[in-house]
This record gives C-alpha cells, sequence and structure tokens, in this order.
C-alpha cells in the first residue's frame, strides 16, 4: 500500500509543477501584454497633451487676427450678421456682408 500512495503522491506532485509552470507562463505573457498596453495609453495621453498645446497656440487670437487682416478679414459691423435663427428657418436671408 505505501508504494502506490507514494506513485500516486509523486505523480500528483509532477502534475502540479507542470500546471504551476504553465500558469506562470501565462501569466508572464499577460504582465508583457499590460505593460505595452499601459506604454500605449503613455503614449496616447502624451499625444493628446501636446495635442491640446497645439491647439491652444493656434486658437490664440493674436496670432490668428493678423493673418486674417492680411487676407482682408474684418470684424463684421453692427447689422451684417444674420442670427442663427433665421438660417434654420427657411426663410428669405440677407447677405451677410452688405454691398457698398
Amino acid at each position: 500500500m505505501r508504494i502506490p500512495a507514494t506513485v500516486f503522491a509523486s505523480a500528483l506532485t509532477l502534475a502540479s509543477a507542470y500546471t504551476l509552470y504553465a500558469e506562470s507562463a501565462v501569466t508572464r505573457r499577460l504582465e508583457v501584454q499590460v505593460q505595452a498596453r499601459e506604454r500605449h495609453r503613455d503614449r496616447l495621453e502624451n499625444d493628446i497633451a501636446v495635442l491640446k498645446a497645439e491647439h491652444a497656440y493656434l486658437a490664440r487670437a493674436s496670432r490668428i487676427e493678423p493673418a486674417a487682416k492680411a487676407i482682408g478679414m474684418r470684424v463684421p459691423a453692427a447689422g451684417e450678421h444674420v442670427p442663427l435663427s433665421v438660417l434654420t428657418s427657411g426663410g428669405p436671408v440677407e447677405p451677410i456682408v452688405k454691398s457698398r
């Protein structure tokens, strides 16, 4: 009785060791995937920060105003704009810029 129990215990030990090794390999692979995704997320967060900074720079009025004036744009005078409600109502629309 002693020898079969020892053989069974040895087989169970080997099966447990193999299962533990297999699970360890799966865990390492998952850890590598998680780290890769974290690095990718960090890069994307950095890209978002850069894009926000670029947008803030490009949207500055002090940068846009000289370029707009150079191509002949100006601030609309009173009465030169059409309310959005008129455009969406389907009624007649006066020209946005009145001719001189």
